[in-house]
């Protein structure tokens, strides 16, 4: 044992001695060596576990050539007050990361050219590489750190067919789940009310509500794309109620749903039974669908469950596990609330 100040600190040399293993073998098992069997990882992790041993950071890069720091880099935009989930993905990143003594590393992107914050950060050569999270479609900063080398995971997918790690949810089929549920319940007039089309996300959910509407013989004529708030979805439900006479909405948000349905409520209907209205939940904190009146239809997919799932990725891929063992898409639930009903007859 070695002693800092007031401290007792275990070394690779007591985790040795205890096991009878070398220090180079005790090294390699708590680096994750693959030539270190199961057991003997498992057994040198107890003991250091016990013993209270936390690596050096730095005679831990120059064994395995990771820092142990991973970096997210992220965009602000002017409406970030309105992102309710910001905060609570960075905490259970930094939770999920630190199980596996990993730092996560943040930086905001202020430049015009999407890669140059990373490439900055780069040059400091700190980073074992970096989570990406609200992908463009045909993401720049995918091509950029394909194209360097550099391991990644990402939220989402930028593409149809990725070549590199992510977690996520199956965006179209979101969106089929809404209109199969609207459909059955015999809407016709079904309107879409999108997110930004710079997202990928919102892109694979248009494609999915125009898929799903012509499977059915129905045409995807009311979308209105690019609603980030509230207000947009507002005014974009009002337009539609005045001009089209949807019956139900399928919407990208809970935020989304709330203008819906306060412009349902000024056109002097309501939901459901003039209206239905579904939505997509990523669990804000402060805009819960259940809380809604009426409480709110969703597919519900909370982005504080991709935490931990791509912290272990992140770790998984640093280690040798290869891209393609490391890419899971996820369904959405569905929950049915008071939000949606029968089509009314004389809307049809």
């Amino acid at each position: 044992m070695k002693r800092f100040g007031s401290k007792t600190v275990a070394t690779l040399k007591d985790i040795s001695a205890e096991l009878g293993l070398s220090v180079a073998t005790v090294s390699r098992a708590l680096n994750g060596f693959p030539e270190v069997n199961v057991r003997t990882r498992n057994r040198v992790q107890a003991v250091a576990d016990r013993l209270g041993y936390r690596p050096n950071r730095i005679a831990q890069r120059l064994v395995t050539g990771r820092s142990g720091m991973v970096g997210m880099i992220v965009k602000i935009k002017a409406d970030m007050s309105a992102d309710e989930t910001f905060f609570e993905i960075l905490t259970g990143l930094t939770a999920a990361l630190a199980d596996h003594d990993t730092d996560l590393v943040l930086a905001v992107d202020q430049e015009n050219d999407p890669t140059a914050a990373y490439a900055k950060l780069l040059e400091r050569d700190i980073l074992d590489g970096f989570i990406l999270n609200a992908p463009e479609r045909n993401d720049p900063r995918v091509n950029y750190l394909l194209g360097r080398g550099i391991p990644f995971v990402m939220h989402g997918q930028d593409r149809d067919q990725p070549t590199y790690p992510t977690y996520g949810i199956d965006n179209k089929a979101v969106s089929a789940q809404a209109v199969k549920l609207l459909v059955n319940l015999g809407h016709r007039r079904i309107a879409l009310i999108n997110g930004e089309m710079g997202s990928a996300f919102a892109a694979d959910r248009m494609s999915g509500f125009q898929d799903a509407m012509k499977a059915r013989g129905l045409v995807a004529d009311l979308i209105r794309n690019d609603a980030a708030l509230q207000s947009h979805a507002y005014s974009h439900a009002l337009d539609l109620l005045a001009t089209a006479g949807p019956t139900a909405f399928v919407c990208a948000s809970t935020v989304i749903a709330a203008g819906v349905m306060q412009a349902v409520k000024d056109r002097g209907l309501s939901v459901p039974r003039d209206v239905s209205v579904v939505a997509h939940d990523d669990a804000p904190p402060l805009t819960r669908a259940r809380n809604f009146e009426p409480a709110l239809t969703v597919t519900r997919a909370p982005l504080r469950d991709a935490c931990e799932p791509l912290a272990n990725m992140m770790i998984a891929h640093l280690k040798g596990t290869p891209a393609k063992d490391l890419q899971v898409w996820q369904n959405a639930e569905m929950i049915l609330r008071g939000s949606t009903g029968p089509a009314p007859a004389e809307r049809n």
